[in-house]
């Protein structure tokens, strides 16, 4: 549906301004759940959303909005942080096609400022439960379930420890599924490291990359009891503005990088710094 018309390579822009392993050591970062990332270069890691209406590859704008049921075009359920932007617009035939795809929303937590693991689903709880492999990422990783939990109808099948591989491999951080069809999720923060360091698409290029070439290798390896047609790239981004140099960066990569992956931008907003540098 919506998916259909993303990837038009014009740069998205946002209205207003403003992974896997570990954190990077540059001047900004992106930091990174289940694949690794390089070190020196900016670190990118986990999950939130973005408000406002959101523009998906081919720049065609699409509606989101707060309550009723995630269905195609609906708003998110209510739940942990009032999301806003692309919302319902993944379906089964997105999930089976072989294109790429670009979406963007936000989840804003200004009326929440602690994190309050109560107050999240439950696959949200399983996931704080259960832990990840290593790295400060697990608070973007479950928000990035839990906006896809509310928008697109997910459920979480297994988390990353669960997930079996045939070979060694890099790893995809969730398993979930959507209307019948089982997809991987891997997750990545789009942030600045030290806090308040400038973003830049020259930063978030190699990381982006980087995540999408090894959401190609876990794709490969994993188990056939676990195999996902389809991988979503969560891309959790701590302002609008490191949200556009995302963008800006995904313009620039080739097809053979952007493979069929759904990459989905969610600018977090609010009482957000325990998703990035790891305190309440």
């Amino acid at each position: 549906m919506a998916l259909r018309f993303a990837l038009s390579l014009g740069v998205l822009l946002l209205a207003c301004g403003d992974s896997g392993s570990g954190g990077a050591a540059g001047a900004t970062g992106i930091g990174g759940t289940g694949a690794g990332e390089a070190g020196g270069a900016p670190a990118m890691g986990g999950g939130g959303a973005a408000t406002g209406g959101s523009t998906e590859g081919g720049g065609v704008p699409t509606t989101g909005g707060a309550g009723g049921e995630p269905a195609l075009g609906g708003g998110p359920l209510s739940g942990y942080g009032e999301i806003s932007g692309t919302c319902g617009e993944v379906d089964l035939e997105d999930l089976q096609s072989v294109l790429p795809a670009l979406l963007s929303n936000e989840i804003d937590f200004s009326a929440r400022p602690r994190f309050d693991v109560s107050l999240l689903s439950e696959g949200g709880q399983e996931m704080v439960a259960d832990g990840n492999l290593g790295g400060s990422s697990l608070h973007s990783e479950v928000f990035a379930l839990e906006v896809l939990e509310r928008c697109e109808g997910a459920t979480l099948l297994k988390t990353e420890g669960e997930i079996v591989y045939d070979t060694q491999s890099k790893k995809t951080d969730i398993l979930v599924e959507i209307d019948g069809e089982k997809v991987g999720v891997s997750v990545v923060r789009a942030m600045s490291f030290p806090e308040g360091a400038a973003y830049t698409p020259a930063d978030a290029l190699p990381v982006l990359e980087g995540k999408l070439d090894d959401i190609l290798l876990s794709t490969a390896s994993v188990s056939p009891a676990d195999a996902w047609n389809k991988q979503i790239l969560s891309v959790i981004a701590q302002t609008p503005e490191h949200a556009a140099s995302i963008e800006a960066a995904y313009e620039m990569l080739d097809d053979e990088t952007r493979a069929d992956t759904i990459v989905l931008i969610t600018v977090t907003e609010g009482e957000d710094h325990f998703i990035y540098y790891n305190q309440p």
